[in-house]
């Protein structure tokens, strides 16, 4: 779009938002044409294509398993786990095409966007991209971000949001347990309870017909395909544990960078210091890169959002020399502590809205 003059400030009226860190945005300015002039913004198309190709290969592995050795429990279990991995990995890659990562042109983007999560995982593209759009446009920010609507419904997030809920006297859940029933209610339930209608009713509802016929593609075939070996009951039991493993995996892996950062209403900060305090990473390792799909790299993903998932090592020192410029802290902890952060983040907002609720 052409740049359109609307008019000039007044002398006495300010040029800059107070609630922005002007310094800051001009130095982020400054690396993002450092990363520009590096690079950095540049695919590596075979690194996208190895990437489908082990997803693919993952796919017939699971379909083998049982074809060879039978439906017993352990070729059953064993390609369940395959195909969670392909729903999952796939998931990853489907995420690198709606950022419009890997090619230059975006409908070349769009178009295998479509391909990998409505044939291979059976999704609707124009569902995640108006729900992932919001969310990097805003993290974390209550009433904005939709990665945060199951606050007040399910949980209490945050601590500002979680006492001001307490001291309305609002009981939807009982959050000061909310650290247990996670367990029941987000990673295992997400995906097969919830996710698995919500987007059909999605399409329908918005008539997105060609997101629609691409899903029903991935379920013809998984249905062609597993059909005469297992059954309707086996075909349907496979498709549901696939589901839950995929669900696992998805929710570990998402609300480990977000849910134990800040989360309040949108204060209209810049936008590096909306990223940094909404995101956090994980130490770099090759399976803490395969398994998170490079999410563990969440503090570079969110500032650079169309960078190719493989650059964000290159970037990473740039981005803590900036941080420690500003005094931004870059929050980068192991795998295992992320998870574990997910509960204690959960725990403690629920004995501030139980606090808040008794005695406030």
């Amino acid at each position: 779009m052409r740049p359109l003059l609307i008019g000039e400030l007044a002398p006495d009226q300010p040029s800059f938002e107070p609630s922005k860190n002007k310094k800051l945005v001009e130095d982020f300015r400054e690396l993002r044409a450092t990363v520009e002039k590096m690079g950095l913004l540049n695919p590596n198309r075979t690194f996208f294509i190895l990437y489908l190709c082990h997803i693919l290969v993952l796919d017939v592995a699971a379909w083998l398993t049982i074809w060879y050795f039978g439906a017993s429990t352990v070729p059953f279990l064993f390609s369940a786990v395959l195909l969670g991995t392909v729903q999952t990995q796939a998931g990853w890659l489907q995420h690198d095409f709606g950022h419009l990562s890997v090619f230059s042109k975006s409908r070349w983007n769009h178009w295998v966007h479509k391909f990998v999560i409505g044939h291979l995982k059976g999704a609707p593209a124009s569902w995640w991209n108006h729900l992932h759009f919001q969310h990097h446009a805003k993290p974390n920010c209550f009433q904005k971000d939709p990665d945060v609507n199951m606050h007040p419904s399910f949980f209490a997030l945050g601590k500002t949001l979680s006492v001001e809920l307490g001291v309305q006297k609002k009981k939807f859940m009982p959050y000061n347990h909310q650290h247990k029933y996670f367990f029941f209610i987000g990673p295992p339930a997400l995906v097969p309870l919830y996710f698995q209608w919500y987007i059909f009713y999605f399409v329908v509802q918005r008539k997105q017909w060609v997101d629609l016929a691409w899903m029903l593609t991935f379920y013809i075939r998984f249905f062609l395909t597993y059909l005469p070996l297992l059954g309707v009951t086996g075909i349907l039991g496979l498709h549901l544990l696939v589901r839950f493993i995929e669900s696992n995996w998805f929710v570990w892996i998402t609300q480990m960078n977000h849910i134990p950062m800040h989360i309040d209403y949108d204060k209209n900060a810049d936008w590096f210091s909306t990223q940094l305090q909404a995101t956090c990473n994980v130490h770099q390792s090759l399976f803490n890169d395969w398994f998170s799909g490079h999410l563990n790299f969440q503090i570079e993903h969110h500032l650079f959002p169309t960078m190719p998932r493989h650059n964000y090592w290159k970037v990473a020192p740039l981005v803590k020399s900036l941080c420690a410029k500003h005094g931004i802290e870059y929050h980068c902890k192991p795998l295992l502590t992320a998870f574990a952060d997910i509960v204690h983040s959960l725990k403690d907002s629920g004995e501030l809205w139980l606090d808040a609720y008794l005695h406030k």
